[in-house]
């Protein structure tokens, strides 16, 4: 198992570790379409769901593995991409990093920043690559959003809201392999705060390339005490930075699932609806506004797609930007802030941080 052996045109030569985190379905579907990465090992110890997949998505069953450790050391394995448990995230780069192997994690990068802080250093001593994937990294919107910004359409930025989350996983029928430790406290890092909060930090940390807010304040309930025994299901992040504030709304109680961004400058607003719609509004007196609607399409490979963008940043590609969506340190800053919500939520106090 080795990063050294392939040329810059073969496909990247992916173990997809774990199979409980049912986001694992989009790199199935993604291999169907794609040529620039190919699925080789597949490591999940539950037998019975590695036969589900398999009959669901067409993959061997004798390319499955019981753990990591009894991956063939004779097979080419450039990349993990895990889909266990957050709280496992670590073990995955643990064992893939003295090995050369780069990774790419579902968010967020880990269940504490105990966690992360380890994941940080072992990836940064044997120089591999640890990504982070987020849905919303692949939305054409929040990148015209960005672009907006950075030709001043709305003037400096005051306010963003950030709303992310669903009804619920148990209302969403979420097969039990997953419910099982996405409503585990030690498994999955918190509920809505950490499941769904991670999202609007990410793109904070982003779209203010790096910069820390000044003071954390979270508050957190749960609504569903029936459905979410031992986590928060309801989740409010107030980020207060030098010059503008965020508010992160992360929720298990929204009817309808939302992924979406208002971001209010001096001279108006613009909103990533979803993944595909664009509003932009200027103001004009005091309630009075010019709006402007777009409909936007995919981006272009591989920027598209999380897995043929790790493919093109292992291969040299794409060097990331400093504080990227899916960057190291876009994320290490992700759970510093995570981090402070928690502590935050619970004893009630605003958490100022370093800068």
């Amino acid at each position: 198992m080795s990063n050294n052996d392939s040329g810059t045109d073969d496909p990247l030569k992916i173990a997809v570790i774990g199979l409980t985190h049912t986001h694992v379905h989009w790199i199935f579907e993604s291999e169907k379409r794609r040529d620039d990465f190919e699925i080789v090992a597949i490591v999940e110890p539950n037998a019975d769901l590695a036969k589900r997949y398999s009959d669901q998505h067409g993959f061997n069953i004798s390319e499955v593995y019981a753990s990591m450790d009894l991956l063939p050391e004779s097979k080419p394995i450039e990349a993990f991409a895990a889909f266990g448990s957050i709280y496992e995230h670590l073990q995955v780069v643990e064992f893939a990093a003295p090995r050369g192997i780069h990774v790419m994690v579902e968010k967020p990068l880990a269940v504490s920043m105990e966690h992360a802080s380890k994941m940080h250093a072992l990836a940064e001593e044997h120089n591999i690559h640890l990504l982070t994937n987020y849905e919303t990294t692949w939305y054409p919107t929040n990148h015209r959003l960005k672009e907006l910004l950075k030709e001043g359409v709305i003037g400096e930025v005051r306010k963003v809201v950030v709303h992310d989350g669903h009804k619920g996983p148990k209302k969403l029928g979420i097969n039990s392999e997953f419910l099982d430790w996405l409503l585990d406290p030690k498994l999955n890092g918190g509920g809505a705060i950490t499941d769904f909060g991670c999202y609007g930090v990410n793109l904070m940390t982003w779209l203010l390339d790096g910069e820390k807010p000044r003071s954390v304040t979270a508050v957190t309930q749960q609504l569903q005490p029936e459905n979410n025994p031992k986590v928060d299901d309801e989740a409010t992040i107030i980020l207060a930075y030098e010059k503008s504030q965020a508010v992160i709304q992360a929720s298990w109680n929204w009817p309808i699932g939302r992924k979406d961004m208002d971001v209010y400058g001096l001279l108006g607003s613009v909103s990533a609806l979803n993944r595909n719609d664009l509003r932009v509004r200027i103001a004009k007196g005091y309630d009075d506004f010019s709006e402007n609607n777009h409909r936007l399409k995919t981006r272009s490979a591989p920027l598209d797609d999380p897995f043929s963008y790790f493919a093109a940043v292992v291969r040299g590609k794409i060097i990331p930007e400093p504080y990227d969506l899916s960057s190291l340190e876009n994320n290490m800053i992700v759970m510093e802030i995570l981090d402070a919500a928690i502590r935050s939520s619970k004893t009630g106090q605003t958490i100022w941080l370093t800068p």
